[in-house]
């Protein structure tokens, strides 16, 4: 692959993750959720059973004075909710509460809209075929913004 090509394929894929990134965080605003982004690249970490302050800015490659104002802007309105870590007295979990959770799902449908939109244009066996070349490059995650 000459540097050219390769150079319009990432710019490519990062033009796809960016519009897949806005039409679900679209999606999620109009179902009538208050949001950011960041918002659901937090909510990544937190599902299924919460993350520490430091955990979530690790995750989302921010400091932990950072990820910190994020979570309590996500209290004040009300996705989350601080509790007692179950192992360490010194540490809170971050979990979400049901109103998270509420987003949550709403940024599935979008993401399930978005992603039948591919569909349409390319065929869902190709969607398909995307799905599975681009989890043997990226199989884990995480699922995290790129500052």
């Amino acid at each position: 692959m000459q540097n050219s090509e390769a150079l319009a394929l990432s710019a490519a894929l990062l033009a796809a993750a960016g519009e897949l990134t806005r039409r679900i965080n679209d999606g999620v605003v109009a179902r009538g959720f208050e949001g950011r982004p960041s918002y659901g690249f937090a909510f990544a970490r937190l599902a299924p059973d919460g993350a520490t302050v430091s955990e979530i800015g690790a995750h989302l490659g921010v400091t932990k004075q950072a990820a910190s104002q994020l979570v309590d802007e996500l209290v004040r309105k009300g996705y989350v909710e601080r509790r007692p870590h179950p192992v360490d007295a010194r540490a809170r979990l971050i979990v979400l509460t049901e109103h998270g959770w509420e987003c949550t799902r709403a940024a599935e449908e979008a993401a399930a809209e978005a992603v039948r939109a591919w569909a349409d244009v390319l065929g869902e066996g190709e969607v398909r075929v995307l799905y599975d070349r681009l989890a043997r490059i990226a199989p884990y995650g995480p699922i995290r913004p790129v500052w």
